[in-house]
This record gives structure tokens, sequence and C-alpha cells, in this order.
């Protein structure tokens, strides 16, 4: 694509596709060209608890920005496939550092509202997308709402009512999509549908969730899988240590992927 507003547009339109958008995370350039090298592959997403976890801090900010963003840079530099990031709240500032992301590439990004002040959340929104305009980037903003991981005892009615009308306030700011994580049943996800439309909803694939295509019979945009592809990668070396600790051997089926 000859420029990155193109790749923008192009990343926008995948999710108002017939097709719910499955964006695989990742979280540094080995993981990022094996995923990219997929022809299954039209985009990646990193994951911020896993580029921390990768860097050894913890997941929610505590990786310094440039730390993150360096990363970032890495990630986009190695795949061609456009790539949205994970910039947790904003890092104090989600204008400025959306343009700093868009710096190093990027053409869209995750901002969660950590269940802020109404206003305040929506005004975050608004920086994200002013920044983009700024850069001459329709940026791709999958606004996060936490209301449901952050809810604790609410009736799930008000945590749908109160994602609903966080969402419509990002969505009328500009945002592409609204990242409602969260373990979300048919019904629930029918009636965030109902609320949002149709193609505006963004969900996590959480183990026992809806598959991706019961997602998308429900008329859901995009299903990302946040950390828990890193969880993934992990869980598969350390049950092949224990193998090797047990005197195995390197499985032949092993991929030459690095």
């Amino acid at each position: 694509m000859s420029s990155l507003s193109e790749k923008a547009q192009s990343f926008a339109q995948l999710h108002t596709a017939p097709e719910i958008l499955r964006v695989v995370n990742v979280w540094d350039v080995v993981s990022a060209r094996a995923i990219a090298a997929l022809p299954e592959t039209k985009a990646l997403a990193t994951a911020g608890h896993s580029i921390a976890a990768t860097f050894g801090y913890e997941d929610g900010e505590n990786i310094p920005l440039d730390v993150m963003l360096d990363m970032v840079a890495r990630i986009v530099a190695a795949v061609d496939v456009p790539v949205t990031a994970d910039l947790d709240s904003g890092f104090g500032d989600p204008g400025e550092t959306t343009r700093r992301a868009i710096g190093v590439g990027v053409v869209g990004a995750n901002v969660e509202d950590r269940v802020k002040p109404f206003d305040e959340a929506v005004a975050a929104v608004r920086a994200v997308i002013a920044a983009g305009e700024a850069e001459g980037v329709p940026f791709v903003l999958n606004a996060r709402t936490d209301v449901f991981v952050k809810g604790g005892d609410r009736p799930l009615d008000d945590k749908i009512a109160d994602a609903v009308k966080r969402g419509r306030a990002f969505l009328d700011a500009g945002a592409t999509s609204v990242f409602v994580p969260g373990l979300l049943d048919a019904e629930t996800t029918r009636r965030l549908v109902e609320g949002l439309g149709e193609q505006r909803l963004s969900v996590i694939g959480f183990p026992g969730a809806l598959t991706a295509a019961e997602y998308e019979r429900l008329g859901v945009a995009r299903i990302s899988y946040g950390p828990l592809t890193q969880r993934v990668a992990l869980t598969a070396l350390q049950d092949l240590a224990i193998d090797l600790y047990d005197n195995g051997v390197i499985p032949s089926s092993v991929r030459e992927l690095n």
C-alpha cells in the first residue's frame, strides 16, 4: 500500500465486511512474522499485556511508553499488513500517544476507558480521533469500555446499558468499533449489537466464549485474543520443557518459523 492513510482505510473496511475480522494478537517481531505469513491474516494487533510481560512489566501502563512503542515499531516494520496497537488508556495523554503511534506506522488502536467518568472517557476518544486527523490518517479506533471486566456485581442489565451508552458516544466521537471485553454469551452479544449496531461491536475470544463464526452470525465486527495467544505459546513451551526434562525429544512436527 502506498500510504499510511490507504492502509488505515483498508483496515477500517475490514470491520464492515460481511465476515468477522479475526485479529490474532502478537507481542514481538518473531510472533508477528509467524502470523503475518499465514494467508488468512488480514491485519495484526499487538497485545499490550503481552509486550509488557516480554519486558518483565505488569500489565496496565507499567511499561514505559518508549519501550512499548519501540517494540510496536519493530513489529510494523517486519510485516506488510495493517497493525493496530494496544495503547492501554493512552498513557496519560491519549492524543499525544496516538500521534506517536502513528509516527511508527500504526493505523489503529485499542484505548480503554477503565470505567472513567463518562465525559472523560468520551474526551479521550475525541483526542485520539483528532490526533489521527491532524496526522492525515483516518485512524481506526477500537474504543474499549471496561464496564463488564471492571463492573463488579452490578446487574447485567446495568452493564449492558452502560456499555451501549458509552459505546454510542464513542462511535459518535469517531471510533470505528466498540470493544467490550468479557465472556459474552449469545444473548448478551445480541443485546449489545442491537444497541450499538451491526459491525460495531468488537469482542475477545476468551476460553468458553462463542466461536468467531457464532459471533459473526450475531453481527459482531471483530474478534481478537489479547494476551491469550502468548499464554498458549508459553504453555506449549513449558509443556515441551517438562517433556524434555522427562527424557523427551523435540517433536519432528516442529516448523522452522524463526
